[in-house]
């Protein structure tokens, strides 16, 4: 198996906090909401490359945030201005923007806010509130907030904001749809308060993946119609669709 890269360069690489970095690739690129490139900034180690979601896309560069985290994700931190970097995407199915309408809340934990940025702008005539949910205080926020109507901010020490968990403070019977996106067993507890109270959710899954074009099928996870590939079928899944708790 073959993967068809463009050799970009770098403009801007930056740290935002503790672990967190922000990439942005010079160049004109195209993509939805929850969906991923993947990313390479390297020759033949580590073996492969990195997935991660569009952050943001600008005329002239496309923005990911993303968390050190192996050997792959440490080498992009180093990368420098200009320095060449291999580039493939859009890749899986994001979020269906035409079909987003109303009441919004959109909930992220943890580096689940990536994706969240670019949604957020790209929605047109929503009503948005923003759930987000740190182990502690983090600034990956500051690039959305004032984007939306309220904007409600949980860490489980207590950092900033409510002390606890970012569903704490969700009240899914007040939204039409919710969009989520973070750590397993946060996205399992928004899908089922919005099941208990019958409100549209829609999750983007973070499954670890491999070849990021649907061949490895390591990324697959359990669905009412079977198992499907976050890579390709997904990342962002019908919360309705998703088998959960087994």
């Amino acid at each position: 198996m073959s993967e068809k890269y463009l050799v970009e360069k770098v403009y801007s690489n930056k740290k935002i906090d503790e672990d967190i970095y922000e990439i942005s690739i010079k160049g004109k690129f195209e993509g939805l909401p929850g969906q991923f490139y993947m990313l390479r900034g390297w020759d033949r180690e580590p073996t492969l490359s990195r997935p991660i979601s569009i952050n943001n896309i600008d005329e002239d560069k496309i923005t990911f945030l993303y968390r050190v985290f192996g050997r792959g994700t440490e080498i992009l931190s180093k990368l420098k201005v200009d320095d060449e970097i291999k580039i493939t995407g859009p890749l899986g199915n994001g979020f269906d923007i035409e079909k987003i309408k109303g009441n919004i809340a959109i909930v992220a934990g943890g580096i689940g806010i990536a994706p969240m940025r670019y949604l957020i702008n790209k929605l047109e005539g929503c009503n948005i509130d923003l759930h987000v949910g740190f182990r502690n205080k983090s600034r990956t926020v500051d690039n959305v907030e004032k984007n939306v109507n309220n904007f409600y901010l949980s860490t489980e020490n207590g950092d900033a904001g409510h002390k606890g968990y970012v569903t704490d403070l969700l009240k899914v019977e007040n939204y039409d749809m919710v969009l989520c996106c973070g750590p397993e067993i946060m996205m399992t507890k928004v899908v089922e308060m919005c099941r208990d109270k019958k409100v549209t959710v829609y999750v983007s899954m973070e499954n670890r993946m491999a070849c990021g074009i649907g061949a490895c099928l390591v990324c697959t996870c359990k669905t009412k119609s079977g198992r499907k590939r976050s890579c390709k079928e997904g990342p962002v899944f019908l919360g309705e669709e998703l088998v959960i708790n087994g």
